[in-house]
């Protein structure tokens, strides 16, 4: 086993920029509302598909849904928090868009 292993000097790792749209933060907000219909993995899932969050960030926001009545999902501009809102409407969810 002998052989030299060469480090490179420390520095800094830049990850690129993934934008899609949905990622800047805006002056409106989306909100959602808990009911008596929809499921925990129903609401967990749409807002996956919905806001491109993190399966933890959508667990935590279902979970705002269905223990404290509501939770804000997204913000952004108004027209991408429309777009947003009517993704999660699909499931039969009270949603609302709001200037924050």
């Amino acid at each position: 086993m002998g052989g030299r292993v060469t480090m490179a000097a420390p520095g800094v790792l830049e990850l690129p920029s993934i934008d899609d749209g949905r990622t800047k933060r805006g002056d409106h907000v989306v909100v959602v509302f808990n009911n008596d219909v929809n499921t925990f993995e129903e609401v967990f899932e749409i807002l996956i598909v919905a806001t491109n969050c993190s399966v933890e960030e959508a667990e935590m926001e279902t979970w705002e849904v269905d223990q404290l009545g509501k939770s804000v999902v997204h913000q952004a501009d108004r027209e991408i928090c429309e777009e947003i809102a009517e993704i999660i409407r699909t499931i039969g969810i009270r949603v609302e868009v709001h200037q924050e």
